[in-house]
């Protein structure tokens, strides 16, 4: 079986997939955090976002491990653990302009269709019932308010130790919602059978029931 689960940032889609796929029980890939991972890349080898042909050079250069360790994603660069690099506020703040580098998308979608193919898996990402594998068993849209989000991650931040201001937040999501769906490969939307769930008032555990049951029906 395969389960997509796409949506704007902060709307809980890691959160809910790792849950959902211990339950079923699949494996489980977050897609965000491979596109983090080439700007981190960037960032540390100081390649400019304008720089295309580099930016694709190293995404086919780049050993991406991506790995489940006691229920949680681990994600190593050629051999190193960046998971804790990956949420950085310079990540945060540039992966949208990683995201929309069409040679970067295109070798990624690549590496996560044969990802896909290797047996059951719950896949979350911005493009993954619509582009991965739109052939998917079940695809699931999340959303919430930007209000909802800007908190959701301004908590998480925090949490690890990032201090930023929640009214900037807002509108650093305001911008990457208006860059991921506005983009010309791969925009953010729900794909047209999609099951759209709206978390503002739900907890990750009654999200997760929800998509059971739309298992069931399916």
């Amino acid at each position: 079986m395969k389960i997509t689960i796409d949506g704007p940032v902060a709307s809980g889609k890691t959160a809910v997939g790792r849950a959902l796929a211990r339950r079923i029980p699949a494996r489980f890939l977050d897609t965000g955090m491979m596109y983090r991972a080439i700007t981190w890349a960037s960032i540390q080898q100081q390649i400019n976002f304008d720089n295309q042909d580099a930016l694709a050079e190293l995404t086919k250069t780049l050993n991406i491990e991506v790995i489940l360790e006691d229920g949680e994603q681990i994600l190593k660069v050629d051999g190193t653990d960046i998971t804790d690099e990956l949420r950085d506020p310079d990540v945060e703040l540039n992966v949208s302009k990683i995201s929309q580098v069409g040679s970067v998308r295109h070798e990624l979608v690549s590496q996560q269709r044969a990802i896909a193919s290797t047996g059951d898996i719950v896949m979350v990402g911005r493009d993954i019932g619509t582009v991965v594998i739109p052939e998917a068993d079940l695809k699931i849209y999340l959303d919430a308010s930007i209000q909802i989000r800007a908190k959701r991650r301004h908590d998480e931040m925090r949490r690890k130790g990032h201090r930023i201001d929640l009214e900037n937040l807002v509108e650093e999501i305001k911008t990457r919602d208006n860059m991921d769906s506005n983009r010309k490969d791969s925009p953010l939307m729900s794909a047209k059978d999609a099951v759209i769930i709206n978390t503002d008032r739900l907890r990750i555990d009654q999200v997760v029931n929800l998509i059971l049951e739309s298992i069931q029906k399916s």
